[in-house]
């Protein structure tokens, strides 16, 4: 349920959206758990991301009417405020999607690790240049790189244990924690004028290459070194 704050979305608003997600959703897209997701790392991370930047990795086809076009941005943009709302509040819980299993349908984090792996991925330097010079925050994200790795989102060159159910859940638990000491963190440590000098010299490359070489496809994986 997310109906205790007047900002989340209601049960029947979550439907809609994730019924309109899947009925246009492609290989590779993101559907409503990696949504969330994404909207969750760019909300607690090092820079605020407009929508201009965030709606081309989830719509991508024409919608079928204005009066489409105005509900879906209207429950995007909700869902998107609802994030940092629901953090102060102590009311934020990531969607989960599920997965069919042979004792039945078991709720799954791996849409929405997706989903924050690639928010992280929009600010990628800006994240990189800090992980590698601040232990902090690599201890902070220990919970979602954990759920991450269970789930194949991330790869790594160390060969891990899968987490038990207990474990599992554990990390489930902390999500919520965790997102909000890594929004104080970024409030408390801004990027500085040379790490954003950096990350927009690495965006201007990246477009540089995105347009000799086409644009990539989402990789099915991201490495952790």
């Amino acid at each position: 349920m997310k109906t205790d704050w007047p900002t989340s979305l209601t049960d029947a608003e979550l439907d809609q959206l994730d019924r309109f997600l899947r009925a246009h959703a492609r290989d590779d897209d993101l559907l409503l758990d990696g949504v969330h997701g994404l909207l969750s790392a760019l909300a607690v991370g090092p820079k605020p991301a407009l929508p201009d930047e965030w709606l081309a990795l989830v719509l991508h086809d024409p919608f079928n009417d204005a009066g489409e076009g105005s509900e879906v941005l209207s429950l995007l943009a909700k869902l998107n405020d609802s994030i940092l709302a629901e953090l102060g509040v102590d009311a934020y819980e990531p969607i989960l999607g599920e997965v069919d299993e042979m004792e039945g349908h078991i709720l799954s984090a791996a849409g929405w690790c997706e989903g924050f792996s690639r928010g992280i991925d929009m600010r990628a330097a800006l994240w990189e240049n800090r992980l590698a010079s601040d232990e902090a925050l690599m201890g902070l994200l220990g919970p979602i790189m954990a759920l991450a790795l269970d789930e194949g989102v991330l790869v790594s060159e160390t060969e891990f244990e899968k987490l038990s159910e207990e474990e599992y859940d554990a990390c489930l638990v902390q999500v919520p924690q965790v997102l909000a000491q890594v929004a104080q963190y970024w409030r408390e440590n801004e990027p500085s004028e040379d790490e954003f000098a950096a990350a927009e010299a690495a965006r201007e490359q990246a477009e540089a290459a995105l347009k000799a070489d086409g644009p990539p496809r989402f990789r099915g994986s991201h490495s952790l070194h």
